[in-house]
């Protein structure tokens, strides 16, 4: 089991979620979603399939394998079609290892300050 650390990005509750999301995987999210990003801060976007409803990623920077927050996959719509996604915002600048049930899935994934990194697991 880990822990998650306050503070971390995109931790719900904590700056970068929003504290009811885990209680609401389950419900489709028409609301907007709004990135706080900009100067050494960025965001990242994870595209996955339907079968990921509901499920947990987590994020931790490249080398801090046990410093990890987490983002569930939601139904969100673009262009008026379902799209599942977990999405972080306020990431710092750097490289990030992405893990589903605790193993790691994806690492070195760039994240830039100001901008919007994205990973297509679809």
């Amino acid at each position: 089991m880990h822990g998650h650390g306050s503070g971390a990005p995109g931790h719900a509750g904590t700056p970068g979620g929003t504290g009811s999301e885990e209680r609401d995987a389950g419900r489709p999210h028409p609301e907007h979603v709004v990135l706080d990003i900009g100067g050494e801060l960025g965001a990242l976007i994870v595209h996955a399939d339907a079968a990921m409803l509901g499920a947990e990623v987590e994020i931790s920077p490249t080398g801090e394998d046990g410093r990890r927050s987490h983002k569930d996959v939601l139904q969100r719509e673009i262009n008026g079609r379902p799209a599942y996604t977990a999405v972080f915002d306020k990431v710092s600048a750097g490289s990030y290892t992405l893990w589903v049930n605790d193993e790691p899935r994806a690492r070195d994934v760039a994240v830039a300050g100001g901008a919007i990194a994205e990973v297509d697991w679809r």
